[in-house]
């Protein structure tokens, strides 16, 4: 059976009222002066726990994996797999996990030395992809992601150990301040926000529609945006944005006619394998986190 060590230094969904701990980790692993980023750009996501970048991949990129991205929305098994999670109040579709590990395009995407090259440079050594998955937001109905931790959930429902992972946002449509893109709190990551109530059984089943248990308190938030405001990295197809496991994000509802897709790929450290979790009674299923 997978352990963990005795002291839990990121409890959470354990005590009553919300707590605000001192991250114990490391931002950067590796050396700022060898790696695709410069140094300047790893100081400033050391700093502000994000990073943006346009243009990472060209119009002709961003239009085959539009177009790999179309078969996977098109086929019609799709309708059964739980790896295909829908709107909490329709059939749209609102994300489609496991990429990498089902679809043969997105697997040699997920290897991409531009992206890495990234991921080894700040996580300090290889890599494996945690999670990947593409996230819809249909234009009218797109719903909302409340604000969260990756970390949060990841510590408590994965048993991931430490804060040595990080995601990758790829816009695969124009990412506009009015169409729900990812919005994050600067300097977030440096701060552990605990959440109260305990995990229920198979909680998987309901928060990958609408999360509630493993969000912070309002208090926490406004902690938080008080010292680091809120960004809303945007852009065109082909932009990325990497950010830390722990920094505190989300999205609005899309209520414009125009859809938003992006891309997610999570990249841990080989040296933070997922143990059991720290706060759920059984690990969630691989097309979630890889084991």
């Amino acid at each position: 059976m997978l352990s963990h060590p005795e002291v839990d230094v990121y409890p959470s969904r354990v005590l009553d009222e919300p707590r605000i701990l001192d991250r114990e980790d490391p931002v950067v692993y590796g050396d700022p002066a060898h790696g695709p980023l410069t140094q300047e750009q790893v100081a400033s996501y050391q700093k502000n726990g994000f990073l943006f970048i346009d243009s990472v991949f060209s119009p002709a990129e961003v239009e085959a994996i539009q177009q790999a991205k179309d078969i996977l929305w098109d086929q019609p098994a799709t309708a059964t797999r739980p790896e295909v999670i829908r709107e909490p109040e329709s059939d749209s579709i609102r994300s489609i996990f496991a990429v990498h590990r089902d679809d043969a395009y997105f697997k040699g995407l997920s290897q991409d030395p531009r992206l890495v090259h990234i991921a080894t440079q700040l996580l300090g050594g290889d890599v494996y992809i945690h999670q990947s998955r593409i996230n819809f937001k249909s234009g009218f109905s797109g719903k909302e992601f409340y604000w969260h931790s990756d970390f949060e959930t990841w510590h408590v429902e994965d048993g991931m150990p430490r804060m040595r992972a990080l995601s990758m946002s790829l816009a695969l449509t124009e990412n506009l301040a009015t169409n729900g893109p990812v919005m994050v709190i600067p300097g977030s990551h440096r701060h552990y926000v605990t959440c109260v109530g305990q995990t229920p059984e198979n909680h998987y089943t309901s928060s990958l529609k609408r999360q509630v248990y493993g969000t912070p308190d309002r208090q926490s938030l406004s902690f938080l945006v008080e010292r680091g405001g809120i960004a809303m990295p945007t852009g065109r197809p082909g932009s990325l944005l990497i950010f830390d496991c722990n920094i505190m994000h989300g999205s609005n509802s899309n209520i414009t006619p125009y859809p938003r897709s992006n891309l997610f790929l999570v990249y841990n450290s080989v040296e933070n394998r997922l143990q059991h979790p720290f706060g759920a009674p059984m690990p969630r299923p691989d097309y979630i986190a890889t084991r």
